[in-house]
C-alpha cells in the first residue's frame, strides 16, 4: 500500500510524462474572492469591494497587491504540479473572477481538477457573432436627446465596451475632426494598442480604448496572424458596425455607388467607445479570451457592455445553465455596476434557441422596423414581378431583351465551374450578353456565402448588360433573402412561384434551332428603381431569425423561471459604417457601410439607449437601468396593434403570428438567491462559481424582482411578489390584469400612490384554470396619473395538481 507522500511523488512523476501529448484550452476557478467582492480575511491584504467601480481605485496599493497575490497563488498552483514546459498559462482573472485560463492535456486537467483550492474546470469552447435610420424610429432626436442637451451631448461621458471584432478608426463615425473636443476621461484606465503597420495610436478621444484579445487562440492553434490582424483592428466588418450602431456620430451620409441611402447615427453619438477584439476571420473566437475581456473592461471602468456574441450551445459542463465562467463574470460585472446587453442569437423562429440565458443580463431579440426595400421587374406581356433589388431602374425606363446565363454559356464545357449563379464573366459570351439583361440562377453557393449578389452585378458589368435578374426556382428552407445595393440595375426575385412564370415567358418568346440553340431573343423587361424605401406602419415585428424562448435551465433543455429575451429592438437591414477589410458579408467587401440583419444589430441600440439612460440617471444600477427599459417598452406597432412575429408556415413559407413575450421579450444578493433556488442545484456548483453561500431558505426561482414574471411550472395557486420604485415624481397607479383564460391572474393592491424615490410592493396571484400543456401570456399594467405607463409581462403553465 502506497502512502500519502508515495502517493504525491506518483502523482509529479506522472504529470510531466501525461503532458507531451496535444491539449486544450481549460477555464479553472479557484476558491477565495475576486477583487470586486473581497472583503478582507487574509493578512497582509486590505478589503478591495467597494459599492461601486467607481469607488474602486484599481491603481490602489490594496488592489495591485491583492491582484499579484491571486496570480502567484495561480502560478503557484500549477508549478507545484506540472513540469515548466509541459503548460501554457493563458490568462489570469483576478476582478471579476478569481481563477485562470491554461492549455494542458485531458491528463493535466483531471489532475488539477483534484487539486487543492481548485473549485471548478471546464474546457474551453467557442463564441460566434449573432449577426442609419433607427434612431428616429426609436423617437430618440425627439423624445431622449433633447433632454440630454441634443445629439451634440447624447452620450456625454458615458464608455461603452464592445466586445466584438475590433474597429475601423479611420471611419467617418468615429471621427473627430467635425465635433467638439473630447476631453480627458480620467477614471477609464483602458490601454491604446498601437496599430503594427502605421505606428500609431486606433484612439482619438471618440474611441477611448482599444486592445485585443487572443491568447487562448493562438494556444489552440486557430490563430493566423497573416488573416486574423493581431490588433484591435476590424478584419470582419462586425465589430465596426455595432460600435457605430452604439455610439457611432450623428448625420453621417450613407453612400454607396453614387447614391445616398440616408444619414446614420449611433443611438448615443457622444458616448465614448472602448473597443475589446474578442472575433477573428476565420474561427470566431473563445470563451477564454471573451472573459479576459470582460474582466479588463470592467477593471479598465466602462459603464456599459455590449456583446453581440454568444455561445454555440448552452454550457454542457454544469447542472445549471446560469452557472458558467461566461455568465458568472457577466454577474459579477453587474455587481460592479456595468449594464451588460447581450444578443439573444439567431436560432429563430425555432423556440429554445437562446444563447444568453441569466437574468443579470439584458438579452435582446431582434425586429424588423418600419422600412423596407422592394422592388420589381416587368415583363414584356406585362406582367410585374416583385423582388429584392436595392438598385437604380434600367435606364430611361426601356425595355431590353432578355438572355439566360444557359444561353450564353461560351461552350458546354464550362459547366464543371457551376457558371449558372453568374460569378464568373470569364464563362460567358460577351457578344450575346452586352446590351441585355443577364437572367441568373440562385443556387447553393449563395446560401453557403461562396456566391454573393455584389459577383452577379459586377459579372454582368463587366460583360456590359443592362442589368440582370437572380431568380430563385429552388427554395432552402430557413434561407433568409436580404436586398444588396447595387450599382447596376438588379432585382433577386425570391418567390418560386414568381420565377417559374419568369422562365416561362423566357422560354416562349425565345427562337431556337433543331439542337435547342437560340437563335433571337424576344423575352424584353424593364427593371424598376428600388434604391428608395418604403415605411410601414406594421412595425415592429420580431424577425424571423430572431432567437425565442423560453429559457432553459440546464443542457436538456428544461424550462427555467425566467423570461427570454428581455427586450426587442430593430436588427434587419439595419444601416451602419463597415470596415473596408471586412469579409464577414460579401456582398460589402471593400465598402464603408453595410446593411446587415441580427441580433448582434438589435443589441447595440439598447447598449446606446442604456448609455443614454446612464448619463441621465449615473447612480442607476444596472437593474434599474434594465428595469426602466423593460417596464416601458411598447407591445404595439406603429398602427396601434398587437406586435405580430414572423414565423415559417408548415410549407416553410414566412408567416406572421401574435407576437408572445417569448419572441421580444435587482441586487446582487437577489440573483444568488435565485441561483440557490433552481430545483435540483447543487449549492457546492453555485457556490464554486460565485463564491457566494446558498441560504437554507431561498423561496423560488420566480421570486427574483425582475420586471417580469414567469413561471414554468403553475400548479393550484402561486403568489409572488415585486418591489416596485418610482424614479419621477409621486404618482398613483391604477392596476389592471389580462391573461390568457386558462390562467387567472389577481394583482394586489389595485391602486397605489408612491412618494417619489418610494418602493411599494405588488402581490401577484396565478391559479390554473385549465391544463392547456401550452404557455399562456398576459400582463399587469400600471396607469399613472401623470401619464406614465408600466407593463409586467406574466407568462405560465399550468400543470395539473
Amino acid at each position: 500500500m502506497l502512502n500519502k507522500m508515495d502517493l504525491c511523488l506518483f502523482v509529479f512523476l506522472l504529470l510531466p510524462f501525461v503532458s507531451s501529448g496535444s491539449g486544450d484550452v481549460y477555464l479553472i476557478t479557484m476558491e477565495g474572492e475576486p477583487v470586486v467582492s473581497y472583503m478582507g480575511g487574509i493578512d497582509g491584504f486590505s478589503a478591495t469591494a467597494e459599492d461601486s467601480m467607481e469607488e474602486m481605485d484599481i491603481t490602489s496599493e490594496s488592489v495591485t497587491s491583492y491582484s499579484l497575490y491571486l496570480k502567484r497563488k495561480h502560478d503557484e498552483l500549477l508549478n507545484s504540479l506540472f513540469e515548466a514546459k509541459s503548460y501554457k498559462k493563458i490568462y489570469s482573472y483576478c476582478h471579476l473572477l478569481n481563477g485562470f485560463s491554461v492549455h494542458l492535456t485531458p491528463e493535466q486537467a483531471k489532475a488539477l481538477s483534484k487539486a487543492p483550492g481548485v473549485k471548478y474546470v471546464e474546457k474551453d469552447g467557442k463564441v460566434r457573432k449573432l449577426t442609419t435610420h433607427t434612431p428616429q424610429f426609436l423617437g430618440l432626436p425627439t423624445g431622449v436627446w433633447p433632454t440630454g442637451g441634443g445629439f451634440d451631448k447624447a452620450g456625454e461621458d458615458v464608455v461603452i465596451g464592445l466586445i466584438d471584432s475590433g474597429v475601423f478608426p479611420k471611419h467617418p463615425s468615429f471621427a473627430t475632426y467635425n465635433t467638439d473636443p473630447y476631453g480627458p476621461l480620467p477614471r477609464y484606465r483602458g490601454k491604446c494598442e498601437i496599430d503594427p503597420e502605421t505606428k500609431r495610436s486606433f484612439c482619438n478621444g471618440k474611441i477611448i480604448g482599444a486592445q485585443h484579445f487572443a491568447k487562448a487562440a493562438i494556444a489552440a492553434g486557430a490563430f493566423n496572424p497573416a488573416v486574423d490582424f493581431p490588433s484591435p483592428l476590424d478584419g470582419d466588418g462586425h465589430g465596426t458596425h455595432t460600435a457605430a450602431i452604439a455610439a457611432g456620430n450623428n448625420g453621417i451620409p450613407v453612400r454607396m455607388h453614387g447614391h445616398e441611402f440616408g444619414k446614420a447615427s449611433g443611438m448615443a453619438p457622444r458616448a465614448r467607445i472602448a473597443i475589446y477584439k474578442v472575433l477573428y476571420r476565420l474561427f470566431g473566437g473563445y470563451v477564454s479570451d471573451v472573459v479576459a475581456a470582460i474582466d479588463q473592461a470592467v477593471q479598465d471602468g466602462v459603464d456599459v457592455i455590449n456583446l453581440s456574441v454568444g455561445p454555440n450551445s448552452p454550457p454542457s459542463t454544469t447542472k445549471t445553465t446560469f452557472l458558467n465562467p461566461f455568465d458568472a463574470a457577466l454577474l459579477s460585472a453587474v455587481k460592479a455596476g456595468v449594464f451588460v446587453a447581450q444578443a439573444a442569437g439567431n436560432g429563430g423562429p425555432f423556440p429554445k434557441t437562446l444563447v444568453s440565458f441569466s437574468p443579470w443580463i439584458t438579452t435582446v431579440a431582434a425586429a424588423v422596423d418600419d422600412r423596407r426595400y422592394k422592388n420589381h421587374i416587368t415583363l414584356g406581356n406585362g406582367r410585374i414581378l416583385p423582388g429584392l433589388g436595392l438598385s437604380p431602374a434600367t435606364h430611361a425606363n426601356k425595355s431590353f431583351d432578355l438572355v439566360s446565363v444557359s444561353d450564353a454559356l461560351l461552350d458546354s464545357s464550362v459547366m464543371k465551374y457551376n457558371p449558372l449563379d453568374c460569378q464568373r464573366p470569364e464563362l460567358l459570351n460577351k457578344n450575346l450578353v452586352e446590351g441585355k439583361i443577364l437572367l441568373c440562377g440562385y443556387s447553393f453557393n449563395f446560401v453557403s456565402g461562396t456566391a454573393s449578389i455584389r459577383k452577379v452585378c459586377e459579372t454582368a458589368k463587366i460583360l456590359g448588360a443592362a442589368g440582370f435578374v437572380v431568380a430563385v426556382e429552388s427554395s432552402y428552407p430557413g434561407t433568409k433573402y436580404d436586398p444588396v445595393p447595387v450599382a447596376l440595375p438588379g432585382i433577386l426575385i425570391t418567390d418560386v412561384s414568381q420565377t417559374k412564370v419568369l422562365i416561362d415567358y423566357y422560354n416562349s418568346s425565345t427562337k431556337r434551332d433543331w439542337a435547342g440553340r437560340p437563335t433571337g431573343f424576344q423575352a424584353t423587361a424593364s427593371i424598376a428603381d428600388g434604391l428608395a424605401p418604403i415605411l410601414h406602419n406594421s412595425a415592429p415585428q420580431v424577425a424571423l431569425f430572431s432567437s425565442r424562448g423560453p429559457d432553459v435551465k440546464d443542457f436538456s433543455f428544461e424550462d427555467a423561471d425566467v423570461l427570454k429575451p428581455d427586450i426587442l429592438a430593430p436588427g434587419s437591414l439595419i444601416w451602419a459604417a463597415w470596415s473596408p477589410n471586412g469579409t464577414d458579408e460579401a456582398n460589402y467587401e471593400g465598402e464603408g457601410f453595410a446593411m446587415v440583419s441580427g441580433t448582434s444589430m438589435a443589441t447595440p441600440h439598447i447598449a446606446g439607449i442604456a448609455a443614454l439612460m446612464k448619463q441621465k440617471y449615473p447612480h442607476w444600477s444596472p437593474a434599474a437601468i434594465k428595469s426602466a427599459l423593460m417596464t416601458t417598452a411598447n407591445t404595439m406597432d406603429r398602427a396601434g396593434r398587437p406586435l405580430q412575429a414572423q414565423q415559417y408556415s408548415d410549407t416553410q413559407m414566412m408567416t406572421l403570428s401574435p407576437a408572445t413575450p417569448f419572441d421580444y421579450g435587482s441586487a446582487y444578493v437577489d440573483y444568488i438567491n435565485f441561483l440557490c433556488s433552481i430545483p435540483g442545484v447543487d449549492p457546492h456548483e453555485v457556490s464554486s462559481i460565485t463564491s457566494s453561500q446558498c441560504n437554507a431558505t431561498h423561496g423560488k426561482p420566480s421570486d427574483l424582482n425582475t420586471p417580469s414574471i414567469t413561471i414554468s411550472r403553475l400548479v393550484g395557486t402561486q403568489t409572488v411578489k415585486r418591489t416596485v420604485t418610482n424614479v419621477a415624481e409621486t404618482e398613483t397607479y391604477v392596476l389592471s390584469t389580462r391573461m390568457s383564460p386558462e390562467i387567472a391572474l389577481e394583482a394586489n393592491p389595485p391602486a397605489m400612490t408612491i412618494l417619489a424615490g418610494s418602493s411599494k410592493e405588488i402581490s401577484v396571484s396565478l391559479t390554473v384554470r385549465s391544463v392547456t400543456g401550452r404557455y399562456s401570456f398576459g400582463e399587469i399594467l400600471m396607469k399613472g396619473n401623470r401619464g406614465h405607463l408600466v407593463r409586467i409581462p406574466v407568462v405560465a403553465m399550468g400543470y395539473s395538481s
